[in-house]
């Protein structure tokens, strides 16, 4: 891990740093029996038809791309995405990196709430204690993103058993085949190969091609980033992707619900 992905990693850290307590899971078992169960988010990308599910994502900015859509509206992109047929949302909760917030998370959820159906929403954060996953719970998340290279072993495992007690899907993130092997070893079943560089924010659809085949038959498979035209969802589904996760190529669409229509049409 080095550059940029340290940045914000160090940042995150220091972010959540004043509000930090201990998170045991018993608090957050409590916590899930206590509010509505959430749409299952792993389950929702093996769609029954067997075409590629897409998980459409929410995200103002980036570092690697400026701004992409600043000031949009959470709840209108959201409402967009859903109209279009989105498998499961993606909301990008970090400021300072993504210009989201978790008030972007919870907005969307309680309007989906209130006007089912409603797809299932990951909060896309750079999680590193089990406070975020409360917190993610508490905004009506399905499921949390654990970035393998990004964290020890022992965070996984605390970040892994914080989301199991909340009931959340965790859906690993790797970028090379040892860090596939570090996800397997935690007994990870959704797992999502990230097209993207993170330290230096280059992209490459080959590593969802040289990735996905490794793994196992009965992981959920997602190819990240770099997914802009119906040929790389292609390419995507013909390496066994289940699913796709796209941020920037919908937002920018004048009409996501014509690229929506390509990706599902692979």
């Amino acid at each position: 891990m080095s550059d940029k992905l340290t940045e914000i990693m160090a940042w995150k850290r220091q972010e959540i740093a004043g509000r930090l307590r201990a998170v045991p899971p018993e608090e957050l078992a409590a916590l899930h029996a206590r509010l509505p169960p959430p749409p299952a988010f792993a389950a929702a990308l093996r769609r029954p038809d067997g075409r590629l599910a897409v998980i459409s994502e929410i995200k103002r900015r980036s570092p690697s791309a400026g701004a992409i859509k600043a000031g949009v509206s959470a709840l209108d992109q959201a409402a967009k995405y859903r109209t279009a047929g989105a498998d499961a949302l993606s909301i990008l909760t970090d400021q300072k990196f993504f210009g989201g917030s978790l008030e972007d998370l919870r907005e969307v959820t309680a309007r989906f709430q209130a006007t089912p159906p409603a797809p299932p929403c990951l909060r896309k954060d750079f999680m590193v204690h089990p406070l975020q996953v409360r917190e993610a719970r508490e905004a009506g998340a399905s499921a949390i993103l654990i970035i393998v290279r990004a964290l020890a072993d022992p965070e996984i495992r605390e970040l892994q058993e914080a989301a199991r007690a909340a009931g959340l899907d965790a859906l690993f993130e790797i970028h090379t085949e040892a860090e596939l092997d570090r996800a397997l070893a935690h007994g990870a079943r959704l797992i999502g190969v990230n097209n993207r560089e993170l330290a230096i924010f280059k992209t490459d659809l080959g590593l969802s091609e040289r990735l996905i085949p490794k793994f196992p038959r009965d992981v959920v498979a997602v190819s990240e980033s770099g997914i802009a035209t119906a040929a790389d969802a292609a390419r995507a589904r013909a390496c066994g992707a289940h699913a796709v996760l796209v941020g920037e190529s919908l937002m920018r669409a004048p009409d996501p619900s014509a690229l929506l229509r390509e990706f599902h049409a692979v």
